[in-house]
């Protein structure tokens, strides 16, 4: 189950690997200045996974809008998540979750998945300004998507 709505946000700094190298993604970092979506999803170059983040990419000018950064989450390392954004041409910070602590943290860890380990489950969540949760889902199955209008919807009623 994942963290509820009304539940402050677990803070956290993970690496995203840039053009520029190594950066940290810190989530309070937005805290008194934007809205966050926070996606967790299973593993890159993966096709359900590259779906998500494609859509989500070409539609990130919707999130922005509404005040919002998408960080999204993986168990890969942040090499692999930059190899797998320049082949599908994301445009969404992907950050590396490596050690599942995170993970363990937002309450989405999905075990032993296809048999190669645990990783995280696909989950959404919107976080806003003061570090609240505002939005929560966890996907029945890796293959499912989250409601990404219940998302734009939750965002929509914190402008």
């Amino acid at each position: 189950m994942a963290l509820a709505v009304g539940t402050k946000a677990p803070d956290f700094t993970l690496k995203s690997k840039q053009a520029s190298g190594l950066v940290d993604v810190k989530l309070s970092n937005n805290f008194g200045k934007k809205n966050t979506v926070l996606l967790f999803f299973p593993a890159a170059f993966t096709s359900v996974c590259t779906t998500e983040m494609c859509d989500i990419t070409s539609g990130i000018s919707q999130y922005s809008g509404l005040g919002a950064d998408v960080i999204a989450i993986s168990v890969d390392t942040p090499f692999a998540q930059e190899a797998w954004a320049q082949k599908e041409k994301i445009g969404v910070t992907l950050a590396s979750d490596l050690n599942k602590e995170v993970t363990r943290q937002y309450d989405v860890v999905f075990p032993m998945l296809a048999g190669v380990g645990d990783t995280a489950a696909r989950a959404a969540f919107v976080i806003d300004k003061n570090g609240v949760i505002q939005y929560s889902e966890r996907t029945p199955t890796p293959k499912d998507l989250p409601n990404f209008s219940a998302v734009k919807d939750a965002l929509a009623k914190l402008k």
